[in-house]
Parts: structure tokens; C-alpha cells; sequence
């Protein structure tokens, strides 16, 4: 629910119990920095970067879940375990409320002040979260078999699991003073404009953990080691990255001890409606957790589940948030109505045309696509059929999460950060009551993702009215025209890739034929899969043509702004 990944934290989609320790980049403040351009092309370094970076976790995953499974043993929850417990932490502090606050600060010190104030500013503020993450590390490395207890009872059940869990999440738990310190450097590199290291240095962790886990690969306990082990290298290898990177984008910070300083303490103060935002947000990771340790497996289930649905989310919401915010601050400073109105309907236009399809294909073929990208070694079919049924569930969910990340900017714009904090707030009761009813009631782990997708269309339905009632959006006629567009082309896809998972052994048969002639005995189902995704792709893109939802000349006009 909300890794790589993992942002607009405090209006950002509920977090599940299989939240993975990608990063997520804060989306910068204004500042003259940041160059001009639309929220399209400003996005696209950022989509590039990210996209890599997910293709590496993509790698990772399908071979940590191979070589791991799900059901069939305790290291896979006991792994995941270990991955999200630091993230608990890094959303509330590290990626979360400080950075959301520190990047505006330094933005505009960086700009009515100069290079050498706000570079002590960040030297401060750096100083602050390392002491603070580096002591609640402390605290729960000491306290970890007591925590443990508390966070997985399910666990209590299963003494191998449990102690595998308390001590992988040990290696893993110095992986959140890594993060703070990353995070906060790439608000400095945001605030001035760079944003390739922003979406690469998640890269690293990826590479990092393929090179651990292939060379043990076929032990289970010892791969779940290894992975582990490698979270803790990769955290010191992105940190120095984004140090290295924030010296070379000019930015004067240091090493010092922590001081309370004036500007800290404003932006600690800053931070505190976030902070209460996303520890509330916690609860849910909290129950979504103690839910799924009641199942062998289930744990595992709903991180499989998370690495798919988080994909448009990375791309897509995240990329278009980092460009909306800065173009739509200058022109609430400016008080430019069309420019705002602009940036809104091309952010909300552009990001349901990239997620739509998505949610339509996550929805469509849930198990053939987790059966084709996951089902081998100890991942079993059982795993994937569990897993699927918690996907398809994510899956109505994702335009939701995205939305998001284009709504909560309209508010940070304007300065408020209290409003989302209470939609989130009360997304969040939604989401902790409707994850233990429909748990109890039989869903179980597929009800859980079904309480995340629905506290995020709540927390949607919030945002959006709010902005409506106070007149600062309301979708234009021509981008209200588009999105219906946008959403019958999804409908085609969603059509013919469904009846594609449908008839899919017949599909696969040929293919099976043409691979057993050249002498391959595997990679049928993947194949299959990549024939049925582009005919997908080819059906969208002719409905969108069609319908006008996308136009040649507007493809002409990007091409030459590209250029």
C-alpha cells in the first residue's frame, strides 16, 4: 500500500502491512530552481528514473519471491516483515512530516536568503532527523522481541517464524536513519531542480539485494539473510549517493551535532499536523498487520499484490505530483486562475490516461498476471490464486491513489496542510473499520486490500469536494470530456485482456508448441503474457485515437516539446 516506493504523506493512500522499502521522493516545493516547462515534460526525468527503478524491483521481487515463496515456510513473513517495520517509521519522519516540511523551508530560504543560509538550514535539519532515527533504532533494536508481540500476534503461534521475524528485522532496522538522511538530501536536490537522482538512487537497493539473494538461492532461511542483510547495505550505499549528489548540485552540507535551532524548531512545528496525520495513518499498518499474521502466507500475499498495483502509482502519481506542485505554488502566488486551473486538468488528465488502463488490467487479469510473473520455485499456485484475488481488490483502488497525489497539492499550494491531514485522518477510520470487518467476514487478506482501495476513494471524495466548494478546481468541460474518453478506452482494454486471461490456455497452447519445438521448456506463460499486454496496449491506444481522448496533434506538439 504505500513502499517503493513508497510523499504527500499526510493525504497519501492508507498503507497495508506489505509496504516495501522502496523510497519515496517528496515533491518539491517552489523555488526558483525549478525550471519551466509543463507538468508533462517537467515529470518525464523523474518517470524515466522510476521507471528503471522499478523494472530493477520488478527483477528483485520475482526472484526473492521465488526463492522465498509465501505459504510454504516462515521466511517470507518473517522477510516482510523485517522490510516493513523501518518503513513504519520512515513515513511518519524520515519521507513523511520532516521532509514535507523541510523542503519548503529550504526552497524559500534558498530564495529570498541564498545558497549559504539555507545550506546551514539543511546542515541543522540533518543533524535533527539522524539524531532521532538513529535513537528510535536504538530503542527498537533492544526492544524488538517485546515490539514484536505486539505487531504480529498471529506470529505467537509459530516460534520460527517469530524468532525470524525479531532477528531480520534487527539487520533491517538500521535502514531508517539511512532513509532520513536520503530523504532529506534529495529535498535539497529537488529544491534546486534535480530530480534524476530523486528517481535513481531507489536503483541501488534493487541491485544491491539481486546480487545478495542469487547466489544463495534454493535455502529459503538463508536467502530471507541475505535479503536482509542487503536492505542494511543498500541503505548506507543511497545515502552516500544522495549526499554525493547534494555536493555536487552545489549544496554546502555537513556533518554536525544536532542543534534546536529557530529554523528547526519552525519546521518541526511545521511537521506536527503530518506527524499526527501519519502516526494515525500507522494504526492501520498496525491492524492491517496483526490481520494478516493470522495467516500463513498472508503477509507475503499482500506485498506480492503491492508490487503491482504500486507500479502506476510510481510512475504515474508520484512523477505528476513532483512537477504539480511547484508550477501550481507559482501561480497560487502569482494568482494566475488559468495557469491553476491548467496545471490541474493537465495533471488529472495525464494521470487517469496512464492509470485507468492500468486499474482496468489490474482488474481484468489478476491471476494470470501473478501466475505468469511470480508462480515458480517455492511460490506455489496456491500463492498466486491468494494473491490475485488481494490484486484485483488493489486494483479498483489505484486511480484513487493516484488522485490523490494530484488533489493534495491544490492544498499544500495555498498553504494548508491541517485539511488533508484530516482527511486522512478520517480515511483512516474508515479503512481500520472496514479491514477488520471484512476480514472476519470471510474476505480475509483480499478484505484487507479492499479496505485500503476504499478509505482511498473516501479520502478522494474528501479532497475533491473540499477543492470544489471553495472554487479552487473544478475540472474543465473540455478535461471532464477527455477523462470520459479516457475511461471507455479503459474499458476496451479491460475487455479484451479479460477475455484474454479467460481463454488463456487456448492462447498459451500455440506458444507452449513453438517454444517446445526450439527446445525451451519454460517461459510460456510469460510469453503469453507479453502478447496479451500489448494487445492491450494496441487496444487502448486505437479506442483512445478513436474516441479523440488523445489526438495526432497533441502527440505532435509533445514530440516537439520534447525535442
Amino acid at each position: 500500500m504505500n513502499d517503493k516506493t513508497d510523499p504527500i504523506e499526510p493525504a497519501a493512500p492508507v498503507p497495508a502491512a506489505n509496504a516495501t522499502v522502496e523510497p519515496v521522493v517528496q515533491p518539491p516545493a517552489a523555488s526558483t530552481t525549478v525550471k519551466g516547462g509543463g507538468v508533462m515534460r517537467s515529470s518525464a526525468i523523474f518517470s524515466a528514473m522510476t521507471l528503471l527503478s522499478r523494472l530493477a524491483g520488478f527483477a528483485r521481487d520475482v526472484v526473492i519471491s521465488a526463492a522465498l515463496g509465501a505459504s510454504a515456510g516462515p521466511a517470507a513473513d518473517a522477510y516482510n516483515t523485517a522490510l516493513n517495520f523501518p518503513n513504519l517509521f520512515r513515513r511518519i519522519f524520515a519521507e513523511g512530516a520532516f521532509a514535507a516540511a523541510f523542503v519548503p523551508a529550504y526552497a524559500k530560504t534558498l530564495k529570498t536568503e541564498g545558497e549559504a543560509v539555507a545550506d546551514q538550514v539543511a546542515t541543522d535539519a540533518l543533524a535533527a532527523v539522524a539524531a532521532v532515527t538513529v535513537v528510535l533504532t536504538i530503542v527498537a533494536q533492544l526492544t524488538m522481541p517485546w515490539l514484536m508481540t505486539v505487531i504480529n500476534i498471529g506470529f505467537l503461534d509459530d516460534p520460527a517464524r517469530f524468532k525470524l521475524a525479531v532477528i531480520l528485522t534487527q539487520i533491517t532496522m538500521p535502514y531508517l536513519p539511512c532513509m532520513a538522511v536520503a530523504a532529506l538530501l534529495n529535498g535539497v536536490l529537488n529544491a534546486r531542480g534535480r530530480f534524476i537522482v530523486s528517481g535513481a538512487y531507489p536503483i541501488l537497493l534493487n541491485l544491491i539485494m539481486l546480487a545478495a539473494v542469487i547466489p544463495v538461492k534454493g535455502d529459503q532461511i538463508q536467502s530471507a539473510y541475505a535479503a536482509s542483510w542487503a536492505v542494511l547495505v543498500a541503505g548506507f550505499a543511497q545515502a552516500g549517493l544522495c549526499w554525493w549528489a547534494a555536493r555536487k548540485a552545489g549544496a554546502n552540507i555537513r556533518l554536525t551535532l544536532p542543534r534546536l535551532t529557530p529554523a528547526v524548531k519552525a519546521i518541526v512545528i511545521t511537521a506536527i499536523p503530518a506527524v499526527i496525520g501519519n502516526s494515525a495513518t500507522q494504526i492501520n499498518v498496525f491492524i492491517s498487520q496483526n490481520l494478516s499474521s493470522f495467516v500463513a502466507g498472508g503477509r507475503t500475499w499482500l506485498a506480492t499484490a503491492d508490487r503491482l498495483y504500486q507500479l502506476p502509482l510510481g510512475l504515474v502519481g508520484v512523477a505528476i505530483g513532483i512537477a504539480l506542485l511547484p508550477r501550481l505554488s507559482a501561480a497560487v502566488a502569482s494568482q494566475d486562475h488559468a495557469q491553476q486551473q491548467a496545471s490541474m486538468d493537465e495533471a488529472a488528465v495525464l494521470s487517469m490516461a496512464l492509470t485507468l488502463p492500468a486499474a482496468a488490467a489490474l482488474m481484468a487479469m489478476p491471476y494470470f498476471l501473478i501466475d505468469a510473473l511470480f508462480t515458480r520455485g517455492a511460490f506455489l499456485q496456491v500463492d498466486a490464486v491468494n494473491t490475485a484475488q488481494a490484486l484485483f481488490q488493489f486494483g479498483w483502488g489505484v486511480p484513487a491513489f493516484v488522485l490523490i497525489r494530484i488533489l493534495a497539492p491544490a492544498f499544500f499550494a495555498r498553504g494548508d496542510t491541517r485539511r488533508p491531514m484530516a482527511f486522512a485522518l478520517i480515511s483512516v477510520a474508515v479503512n481500520a473499520v472496514l479491514a477488520i470487518a471484512l476480514f472476519n467476514l470471510g474476505m480475509g487478506i483480499s478484505g484487507i486490500a479492499a479496505a485500503v482501495s476504499a478509505s482511498a476513494w473516501v479520502n478522494v471524495l474528501l479532497l475533491g469536494a473540499t477543492l470544489w466548494r471553495r472554487g479552487h478546481y473544478r475540472p474543465s468541460p473540455a478535461a471532464a470530456s477527455r477523462l470520459t474518453r479516457i475511461l471507455l478506452a479503459s474499458i476496451g482494454l479491460g475487455l479484451v485482456v479479460g477475455l484474454a486471461s479467460w481463454t488463456r490456455p487456448v492462447l498459451q497452447a500455440p506458444v507452449e508448441a513453438l517454444l517446445g519445438a526450439l527446445g525451451a521448456d519454460h517461459g510460456a506463460k510469460e510469453l503469453t503474457l507479453l502478447v496479451v499486454v500489448a494487445a492491450g496496449g494496441l487496444t487502448y491506444v486505437v479506442l483512445a485515437f478513436a474516441t479523440r481522448a488523445v489526438t495526432v496533434a497533441e502527440v505532435k506538439g509533445l514530440i516537439r516539446k520534447g525535442r
